[in-house]
């Protein structure tokens, strides 16, 4: 048996989804916000259908935990990805690279699937200075981001020493 779908349901499944408007979450927002903040490495990802949206499944393995009960793996769902042959994309969704080291602010929702808060806003990559120091950072966002009042809003980035991040995060976590 031959099954035929409408031209627009495939285009609607493998072409990029439009532009999206992210909130602009500040450092302390993600702290406040998320359920658990990780610093870890991706180990694997691979795509999984979930009802009408296509998510790159990724386990991290945590080396350090500042905030939440995460074990020393956590499985992370970002939106977009390839399952079946099919590729959804998703503007504002982070790609995780399996080289580099990461800090994840996450949050885990009702239905027990833990995402990246804000997408790519909740993902600070690791690198190590020229003097030796371990910064967490995050370029500036291009989407469109808009404040809490729906006003746009222009992002600057992140770039924050690692000890200092841990530091803010168990200061901020602590008067919760």
């Amino acid at each position: 048996m031959r099954c035929r779908l409408p031209l627009a349901a495939i285009l609607a499944v493998i072409t990029p989804l439009g532009g999206a408007t992210l909130e602009k979450l500040t450092l302390d927002d993600m702290i406040q916000k998320s359920t658990a903040i990780v610093r870890g490495k991706m180990q694997s990802c691979s795509g999984e259908v979930r009802g009408p949206v296509i998510y790159t499944h990724c386990q991290v393995t945590v080396s350090d935990r500042w905030k939440g009960s995460a074990g020393s793996v956590v499985d992370v769902r970002i939106p977009g990805g390839t399952a079946n042959g099919l590729t959804q994309k998703f503007s504002g969704s982070p790609v995780l690279n399996s080289t580099d080291e990461y800090v994840f602010f996450l949050w885990t929702g009702k239905s027990g699937i833990t995402q990246i808060i804000g997408l790519s806003q909740g993902l600070l990559t690791i690198r190590t200075d020229s003097k030796g120091d371990h910064q967490a950072k995050r370029d500036k966002i291009t989407e469109n981001i808009v404040n809490s009042g729906g006003a746009p809003v222009q992002d600057h980035g992140i770039q924050i020493s690692v000890s200092d991040l841990k530091s803010r995060v168990l200061k901020v976590a602590a008067g919760q």
